[in-house]
């Protein structure tokens, strides 16, 4: 793809927004950079791409600028329907998003994992299976670095584990990964989507580059990922927490047990992990899934995940305060997310205390309400999407509502007896009070962290 001399306008200033300037402009293109936000709210990062000829666009695109394009980048959180978008596409211009962009310059083969819930935790674990394997590999994507910022750090003989939203697979053309992760596809993102299926077709197009020298990794449990079998030209690999599988990886019992058509290994049993739920056990077997794909030993791999901690913002630990212990689940971003971190606690024998709430995704509360009734001593609500929870949940479970995560804090502390969780799983995006979930999570602990020292 030549690209000096183009001219080409990314829209999003965002992190992958400001890369991909970064990227065309040292490969010699014409490039102004558009967000919506004024100028005044434009990042640091984002102002200082003006010392490198970048051309800083508040607002509307203009009209002169859209009909001379060659290429129009679009960051994830940028719809590509959108009327600038449209026009510019029908005045000549490719429209692309940054992951395609990154994949046409990038060398070796890339992983890439997609899904509802659990991406950056498989994401994560493929990394580490193949780098404790004796793989050359990167990790980016949605998580970490954006693609097109690893380009120069690629190589033939080495691996990019990408994981992917499906915003970024909704402008993808030509990417092509040599192994596809889809790990489940539930409701999600229904702000964005019209229905279901449209966001459902979103993740299917991962697959879409494909061939039968490939491979595709799918969740045998979940019905709408398990229903593409059939009709992918990759190798499939399956795998499951609930059902013993002719082929794949699945659990058995207490053991899980990876099958192939010459041989069964078992790789470990989940109370070897840690990783707490069921939910990373499935998280455990798709990367396990993938690593046997690219060819990394069941040995290196066991030793790996026995170590292998959980991500920030992913069920972590954060501590235990008079016997009640706090855990940090700020990617619990969506209805189904939050489920997975209850369940997680089902077999404990205290209660839990739930931090719900924030820019809701229009998606139904109602798939928590029996985990509530019967886990949950109280909801403590906070953000947008307050009241929309208590209308669903508030039979289900005492509800106090929080002014702020401090509010929150010290709200469910007060709330739990010696033994219970308190447990921030909000089931809504951040947007609303925070820059992001990370942003959430680290305030979050910051606040637990503040309950500690004033009690000492």
């Amino acid at each position: 793809m030549e690209l000096d001399g183009k001219k080409v306008l990314i829209i999003g200033a965002a992190r992958s927004g400001i890369a991909a300037a970064k990227f065309l402009t040292e490969q010699g293109a014409v490039v102004a950079l558009n967000d919506q936000k004024p100028i005044a709210k434009w990042s640091e990062s984002a102002l200082a791409l003006k010392d490198l000829g970048v051309g800083l666009l508040p607002g509307e695109p203009p009209m002169w600028l859209l009909d001379q394009l060659d290429l129009v980048v679009v960051s994830p959180g940028v719809p590509a329907t959108i009327i600038p978008i449209r026009y510019a596409e029908r005045a000549g211009a490719e429209v692309i998003g940054e992951v395609e962009l990154a994949y046409r310059y990038l060398k070796g083969r890339i992983i890439a994992i997609t899904g509802s819930n659990g991406k950056t935790t498989t994401t994560s674990l493929i990394g580490e299976l193949l780098r404790d394997g004796g793989f050359n590999v990167q990790v980016g994507g949605n998580i970490g670095q954006a693609l097109i910022s690893m380009v120069e750090s690629s190589r033939e003989d080495g691996w990019t584990v990408a994981e992917l939203s499906s915003f970024q697979l909704e402008t993808i053309k030509q990417f092509h990964p040599t192994i596809a992760v889809v790990l489940n596809v539930t409701p999600n993102h229904m702000d964005r989507y019209e229905n279901f299926n449209g966001y459902a077709a979103a993740k299917h197009r991962i697959f879409m580059n494909q061939t039968a020298a490939d491979f595709a990794v799918l969740n045998a449990d979940d019905p709408t990922v398990s229903s593409w079998k059939s009709g992918l030209k990759a190798q499939v690999i399956e795998f499951s927490v609930r059902k013993e599988l002719e082929r794949g990886v699945f659990l058995k019992s207490d053991e899980l047990i990876t099958r192939t058509t010459e041989n069964e290994s078992v790789v470990l049993k989940p109370s070897e992990m840690k990783l707490r739920g069921l939910h990373n056990v499935e998280n455990v077997a798709a990367a396990i899934a993938a690593g046997m794909a690219a060819g990394a030993s069941l040995e290196s791999m066991r030793e790996t995940v026995k170590r292998f901690n959980p991500v920030e913002h992913r069920l972590e630990f954060v501590c235990e305060l008079d016997g009640v212990k706090f855990y940090n689940d700020s990617k619990a971003t969506s209805v189904d997310a939050t489920l997975k971190a209850l369940e997680a606690f089902a077999g404990e024998p205290g209660q839990v205390v739930l931090i719900l709430g924030g820019r809701g995704k229009k998606a139904p509360y109602a798939p928590l309400a029996e985990l509530v009734r019967t886990k949950v001593r109280k909801l403590v609500l906070i953000g947008e999407d307050a009241e929309t929870i208590e209308r669903e949940l508030g039979q289900y479970a005492n509800v106090e509502r929080a002014n702020d995560m401090h509010d929150a804090v010290n709200r469910s502390f007060a709330a739990a007896d010696s033994g219970d969780v308190v447990l921030l799983a909000p089931a809504c995006a951040s947007f609303d009070m925070f820059e992001s979930f990370e942003h959430r999570g680290t305030i979050f602990k910051g606040e637990v962290t503040k309950l500690m020292s004033d009690m000492l």
